[in-house]
């Protein structure tokens, strides 16, 4: 496996995360714009967003919870590269998970099915850790 196959997926992640900040910034200026928010609204971080700008907020936060273990675990399969493509597979299964829950967040917003989405790339991302440290632990 080289290092362009594992930051791939990486690039990917990043590129969600930009994009929903990016939707986000555009959705809260359009609200100080047309009036729909205040300054004063928001100040002390109340919850005053129109739906979607908050929904497409919470999407952006939520890249940089799990995700951040995500982007750690793949530095450190390249710095010790014992990458293989099982670890590979999980990483594209991890990161289409988080664009599944992204969308659904920035859609219909189903909590439910979000957090099955969010427990299943939870789940990969464990068996990635736990492979990684089997690996590590053994000389495999």
């Amino acid at each position: 496996m080289t290092v362009t196959d594992f930051l791939l997926p990486v690039f990917v992640l990043v590129a969600l995360t930009f994009a929903l900040l990016l939707r986000t910034a555009i959705g809260r200026v359009s609200s100080f714009r047309t009036g729909e928010v205040k300054p004063q609204d928001i100040a002390l971080g109340e919850p005053r967003w129109p739906t979607k700008v908050t929904q497409y907020g919470n999407a952006f936060k939520n890249q940089l919870e799990l995700p951040v273990l995500f982007y750690v675990l793949i530095a450190f399969i390249l710095i010790t590269r014992v990458g293989d493509i099982l670890l590979l597979v999980l990483a594209w299964i991890f990161v289409i998970l988080r664009l599944a829950h992204a969308y659904i967040h920035t859609t219909g917003n189903d909590v439910l099915l979000r957090g099955r989405i969010y427990g299943g790339g939870f789940v990969v991302l464990l068996a990635m850790w736990i492979i990684f440290a089997v690996k590590i632990l053994t000389g495999i």
